[in-house]
């Protein structure tokens, strides 16, 4: 993407990954927005398992934690904010709340809730990764214009290092993709691909925005 005249006074920075110091937050890979019958189901999420996963294990491997993040909404509200605007979805204690099987999420890793679309807003999510000392994080799930670029905004606003990699997330739609990972790379982290973020954890390789987000 050509890159148009005020965002060309960005500071291009990079990240060194260091396990002691990072996290990966898996946003909302969860059944109502991946498998057949949830209920606002996400075409495609199968590309994204490979890649996440190569993230994880290397996370696992270094002893980074992994965050799992679900979406939930409590049923009977007088008025949900995100059902205002979406279908309802995500009930709490339904099926449709749990992470997909293909990731293979672990009881013993940190799952946060959130019914907001990010998941900073109104959680526990700061707090606890201010007491795992960590300050580095690596976001990515579904989608990527909404519950990501949320979750990346107020990571950036909190102070954190944010790495997204491209491959391991999924828009609404080719241009929302594009625009939402050109605007993280330019104003709020750096965006790379999992291979790359999965060599970083293991081997402390500096991280830059991909040549392809401008």
């Amino acid at each position: 993407m050509t890159t148009d005249s005020f965002s060309s006074h960005r500071h291009d920075g990079s990240i060194s990954l260091d396990p002691a110091r990072a996290a990966v937050i898996v946003v909302d890979m969860v059944n109502d927005f991946c498998k057949p019958g949830g209920a606002m189901v996400l075409p495609g999420y199968e590309t994204l398992v490979a890649p996440q996963l190569s993230v994880i294990e290397a996370a696992r491997k270094a002893g980074a934690p992994v965050i799992w993040v679900h979406d939930a909404h409590r049923p009977n509200m007088r008025r949900d904010r995100e059902w205002l605007k979406r279908t309802p979805h995500c009930v709490e204690g339904t099926w449709g709340v749990e992470i997909i099987d293909d990731l293979g999420a672990r009881d013993d890793e940190i799952h946060i809730i959130k019914r907001r679309y990010s998941a900073f807003f109104q959680t526990d999510l700061d707090m606890t990764l201010k007491d795992m000392l960590v300050d580095q994080i690596i976001v990515f799930g579904v989608v990527t214009n909404i519950c990501v670029r949320s979750t990346v905004h107020d990571a950036f606003f909190n102070g954190y290092e944010v790495v997204v990699p491209s491959d391991c997330c999924a828009a609404t739609g080719p241009r929302e993709q594009e625009s939402s990972l050109y605007d993280i790379a330019t104003h709020f982290g750096v965006v790379s691909d999992a291979a790359t973020v999965a060599g970083a954890l293991q081997s402390g390789v500096v991280l830059r925005n991909l040549d392809t987000v401008g």
